[in-house]
């Protein structure tokens, strides 16, 4: 971990480990792209979990829609203040276009499983994870120029 020391004015030593490590990283982009790689990981841990506990007692697609929800509620504030570090703003405001934002993603799986996995016989994973390749680019410009944008612009 990056770790930089600073002096403050009484000349007491403080580590700001997070804050550097985010700074190293070179800002927006990169930070978007390990929090997006972070919410895979939480999204397939999740449905692959509901996969195995429902076995083959819920369709599919209700297990994406659950999963994606408890995703959004989970990352959303890795999001707010790590990746586009927005602070004094209401959260539930924030949080509903965050998720409006999620909403046609999950659109995008919800119509692109059933043409994969069923029509293309693609295994329901892969499937998902092919989806998902396509959503980083589009989603990060959604949510920096309307989910995260400075309230001056508006």
């Amino acid at each position: 971990m990056v770790e930089l020391k600073s002096r403050t004015k009484h000349g007491e030593e403080t580590s700001f480990r997070w804050r550097a490590l985010i700074s190293a990283l070179g800002g927006h982009r990169i930070t978007y792209l390990l929090a997006g790689a972070m919410t895979a990981v939480v999204y397939y841990i999740l449905l692959g979990l509901a996969l195995l506990v429902a076995k083959d007692r819920a369709p599919y697609l209700v297990l994406v829609v659950v999963s994606h929800f408890v995703t959004v509620v989970v990352v959303y504030p890795g999001y707010r203040l790590l990746v586009f570090r927005v602070s004094g703003h209401s959260w539930m405001t924030g949080y509903l276009r965050f998720y409006a934002v999620g909403l046609t993603f999950l659109g995008a799986s919800l119509t692109g499983l059933p043409l994969l996995v069923e029509v293309a016989g693609v295994p329901l994973m892969v499937a998902q994870a092919l989806i998902i390749l396509a959503s980083p680019p589009l989603s990060y410009l959604a949510h920096r120029t309307w989910t995260f944008r400075a309230r001056a612009k508006v």
